[in-house]
């Protein structure tokens, strides 16, 4: 996990796109949000390894967003409720959970749809959210923290100058 943590900090530091690193971050949390124990959860994971992101921010924001998952369940659970049993699309769900194998993505089960659609709702806006933490974190967080001090006191730290080495 150390290792993602330095890549990620070395890629918010270099050259990598904005967009790229906000993407991984929204990817991330919507993964995060969701329960691991369907198939859905799995065929988004391996669909998302194969897009152009920043791997690191992806798996580091699935762990946050796992850590704070059970914290938002009452919320998916209450979205999933209404999405489930909103009239027009009973029918898709009762279509969707007949077909072979969609039943194991577990679409029907109340965290999992509401994890998903507040997951989606919640993108655009953090991706908006996350493209200017970029901005600022490259432009005045990043110049201050490499001046400051207390982290020339800790390159003293032979563990602490080794993974800074592997960042710059």
């Amino acid at each position: 996990m150390l290792n993602k943590l330095v890549e990620l900090i070395r890629s918010l530091n270099a050259n990598a796109k904005p967009s790229q690193i906000a993407s991984s971050f929204c990817i991330g949390l919507l993964l995060g949000f969701m329960p691991k124990d369907n198939l859905l959860w799995f065929l988004l994971v391996v669909f998302f390894a194969f897009v152009r992101i920043n791997k690191a921010g992806y798996w580091i924001f699935i762990l946050i967003g796992s850590i704070f998952a059970h914290l938002l369940d009452p919320l998916f659970d209450t979205v999933g409720y209404a999405v489930l049993t909103f009239k027009p699309l009973e029918g898709f769900f009762s279509w969707w959970i007949d077909v072979p194998f969609l039943g194991f993505t577990q679409l029907n089960n109340t965290i999992v749809c509401g994890s998903l659609v507040c997951s989606l709702v919640l993108f655009v806006p953090l991706y908006f959210v996350f493209l200017a933490l970029v901005a600022l974190w490259r432009k005045t967080i990043a110049p201050a923290f490499n001046n400051s001090k207390v982290l020339k006191t800790l390159y003293q730290i032979p563990l602490i100058a080794k993974i800074a080495g592997k960042i710059n």
